[in-house]
């Protein structure tokens, strides 16, 4: 049994060929691209934008997202061929079969783990620091020790500062009601989903239109801080640190793939899907930061996990606030059902393929959805939102998201040495260049993460080997044909 051992391409179009009993095909293109921007805008826009502007990049944190976008710019266009190409539930774990083996495709399943479970919890925490800060404003107070994890600091809306609690309970809340939602059905979870991008891009719009004439010039002054002498702390070193921290806010293209086997064309729909929502959220991100550290200095977003209303209360248009705040819940809401739903697909196509427990597969009679595993990452995904700070999360989520779209990148040039002339309905420019240099500047921001958390990520990669080794290559149905 070769751990190096990989799967047809034939073998992989059979698995996305209509059966009664697999995924059902109810994505369009339209669809495809409203599930990226339901992943891309959300907590990198809404809350990690005052952590990367106070801690990293001052004003310039537009160019953080710049930064980000390029290397996403890269990978995505090596994620287009592929899910052009092998449009089968999975995303990069089953773009990694394909091409470098089981072993290396494991090792980006569990890398997907990290990007997609605990990236919903991420947005789990922030989503409850903008319902907190609803209730609030109806009086509504929730005890102290039910809003905040053991190891976190809270800084709320009337200034006080909660040194730790017991649980973030409203975090949970909102998982366990969207894993519910996904146990139901794709499509009814797409729609939902269509309707809360529309509501929370037209949000994003108001708040650029609204408080561009509130802009104050002096909050630029200077637009790249010089660096304190740490790596990362402002300068040049700060704006890629900064791109670091809100990168896996721009994994949704990445979740567009996790949907191919879903999707009704998914030759046309995967690229338009993947691009698209790619390019529209960039020019977002950029005018929004823009705006958001034009209105507040920098340092005041520090240990602010809700800087979108706090730069919204300085213009005029205060009695709009409970509004933006109701929509950016919405948008946080459509970013933790995509990032559940992509996790669900991934340990869906793991646990077809052997390397995982069969449950993880199973299909409900009714839904058609795979409800064992998304009753599983409800609890999963709960514990995390419930116990981690946001901070911790998004840098684990960050370079697990970094390693995955590296990973991809080699692969669209494997996949071009071994099999150069197989169909490919897009083609990625420009190879080898553009995956090199996806490469490279994935590398480049996943050097400007704090030194903790390369080391989980190691740990993780070794409980993964471990379980791989001791189950997954045992159970291998390539390796046990």
């Amino acid at each position: 049994m070769s751990i190096w051992k990989t799967k047809s391409l034939t073998q992989l179009l059979s698995e996305a060929s209509e059966s009664e009993k697999g995924l059902k095909r109810t994505l369009s293109s339209r669809a495809l691209v409203a599930l990226g921007i339901g992943a891309i805008i959300g907590a990198g826009l809404f809350s990690l934008t005052g952590i990367a502007a106070a801690e990293h990049a001052g004003p310039a944190v537009t160019l953080s997202f710049v930064v980000a976008a390029v290397g996403c710019a890269f990978a995505g266009l090596c994620y287009a061929e592929f899910a052009s190409m092998i449009p089968v539930a999975g995303s990069a774990y089953t773009y990694s079969y394909a091409t470098m083996g089981e072993f290396m495709a494991w090792i980006i399943g569990w890398d997907l783990v990290l990007e997609y479970a605990l990236g919903a919890a991420t947005v789990g925490v922030s989503w409850s620091r903008y319902f907190l800060e609803l209730l609030n404003k109806f009086g509504i107070h929730l005890p102290h020790s039910l809003i905040c994890s053991p190891w976190e600091t809270l800084k709320l809306s009337d200034g006080t500062v909660i040194e730790g609690g017991i649980i973030n309970l409203p975090a949970i809340f909102i998982v366990v009601l969207l894993s519910l939602l996904l146990i139901r059905g794709t499509k009814e979870s797409a729609s939902m989903n269509n309707f809360l991008v529309v509501l929370k891009v037209c949000v994003v719009i108001l708040f650029i239109v609204l408080g561009w004439s509130y802009i104050d010039s002096a909050n630029y002054d200077p637009y790249i801080p010089a660096n304190t002498g740490v790596k990362g702390e402002f300068g040049i070193s700060g704006i890629a640190a900064g791109a670091a921290t809100v990168f896996f806010a721009f994994i949704g293209f990445d979740a567009v793939s996790t949907a191919a086997q879903e999707a009704k064309n998914p030759q046309k729909g995967m690229p338009i899907g993947i691009l698209g929502s790619l390019v529209i959220c960039t020019i977002l991100y950029v005018l929004f930061a823009h705006v958001m550290t034009g209105l507040v200095p920098y340092y005041e977003f520090a240990g602010d996990a809700k800087p979108a209303a706090t730069a919204f209360a300085k213009t005029p248009y205060t009695f709009l606030q409970t509004g933006l705040i109701v929509a950016i819940l919405a948008g946080y809401t459509s970013v933790i059902l995509v990032m559940l739903m992509g996790q669900s697909r991934v340990f869906y196509s793991m646990s077809k393929d052997g390397l995982l427990p069969g449950f993880f597969g199973e299909i409900h009679s009714k839904f058609r959805t795979p409800w064992k595993t998304n009753i599983f990452f409800m609890f999963f995904v709960s514990i995390f939102a419930g116990f981690v700070p946001v901070s911790d999360l998004g840098h684990m989520v960050s370079i697990g998201t970094l390693l995955a779209f590296v990973l991809v990148c080699i692969g669209v040039m494997v996949m071009r040495k071994k099999m150069p002339d197989a169909p490919r309905s897009f083609r990625t420019p420009l190879v080898p260049f553009v995956p090199l240099a996806g490469i490279l500047v994935c590398v480049y921001l996943m050097y400007s993460l704090p030194q903790e958390s390369w080391i989980r990520l190691v740990l993780w990669m070794v409980i993964g080997i471990a379980i791989y080794f001791i189950y997954g290559k045992k159970n291998s149905k390539l390796n046990n044909e």
